[in-house]
């Protein structure tokens, strides 16, 4: 999609429709950089920050086990041909 630059007091800015940001599931607050000659857009929030910490914290509980004890199934039996 193509666009123009806008002014917006001192400073420049695009206007992104409303189905783009959907699409891209933005918020209100975004994160910006430039990568080579592109600015890049992406959401500031971090559906997964955190996760790290919270499997380190499992993990030293002794809680990370398997829920369900393995059960084998036809592809354990034969040896696979790659």
């Amino acid at each position: 999609m193509k666009t123009k630059i806008v002014r917006i007091g001192n400073s420049r800015g695009v206007r992104i429709p409303k189905l783009l940001l959907e699409q891209a599931r933005l918020d209100d607050e975004v994160q910006l950089r430039v990568v080579e000659s592109s600015i890049i857009i992406e959401s500031a929030s971090r559906p997964r920050a955190g996760w790290a910490d919270a499997a380190a914290v499992v993990r030293e509980k002794g809680d990370d086990g398997l829920l369900d004890e393995p059960m084998p199934t036809e592809f354990d039996e034969d040896e696979w041909v790659w």
